[in-house]
């Protein structure tokens, strides 16, 4: 089963690699290098890896978080701004369609993450957890979170957290394929929405 799995993840990669590609180039014609952004996460039981994810800001924009944390619009430790004025021109469209996170395949096929699981925070927002949310390390960080689907940005962050443990209770082979069918759903709706006009 590991072996298939493997092997599904790198025809995932594959199909994606054209994708990847474009918007490597996109981000380094329209804002430079480099195109990849890296943060040091907190995935499975407490463990720390590296999450690879497209370049979406401007170079140097966490020195300019503490100025913007009056527009923060989450709840609890974490820091979301949806129209975050730190983002450049493909940047925006890259994450408000899903699409900067394609990078964290690789982080699947390394074994850090799995396509669909809690989303692993920076650790400077895990470190602020409470002792019964810790309870998300239990499985691998994910891709894919059904809190996403849930809209994050309208709730508190302890919902978010307990929905991420009501996950790890449901979680199931069928449980995440139909988790996956309503993300493809969600993101084609995103990706339509941003490229129409208004």
């Amino acid at each position: 089963m590991r072996v298939l799995y493997k092997a599904f993840i790198c025809f995932l990669i594959v199909l994606s690699l054209p994708f990847m590609a474009v918007a490597c180039l996109a981000i380094a014609f329209t804002s430079g290098f480099p195109f990849l952004f890296t943060q040091i996460r907190v995935g499975k039981k407490g463990q720390k890896f590296t999450l690879y994810k497209f370049r979406t800001m401007i170079r140097g924009a966490d020195g300019q978080q503490k100025e913007l944390t009056p527009l923060n619009e989450a709840h609890g430790p974490v820091f979301k701004i949806h129209n975050d004025p730190r983002y450049t021109r493909i940047g925006k469209f890259l994450a408000h369609t899903g699409l900067d996170e394609l990078p964290q395949l690789f982080n699947v096929f390394l074994g850090d993450m799995a396509i669909i699981g809690p989303r692993p925070l920076p650790v400077a927002e895990a470190k602020k957890l409470k002792p019964w949310q810790r309870k998300r390390y239990e499985i691998k960080p994910g891709i894919i979170s059904p809190w996403i689907l849930e809209g994050y940005h309208t709730q508190t962050f302890d919902v978010w957290m307990k929905s991420d443990i009501t996950y790890i209770k449901k979680k199931s082979f069928l449980y995440d394929l139909s988790l996956a069918g309503r993300t493809v759903s969600l993101l084609v709706r995103l990706f339509v929405r941003e490229i129409l006009p208004s």
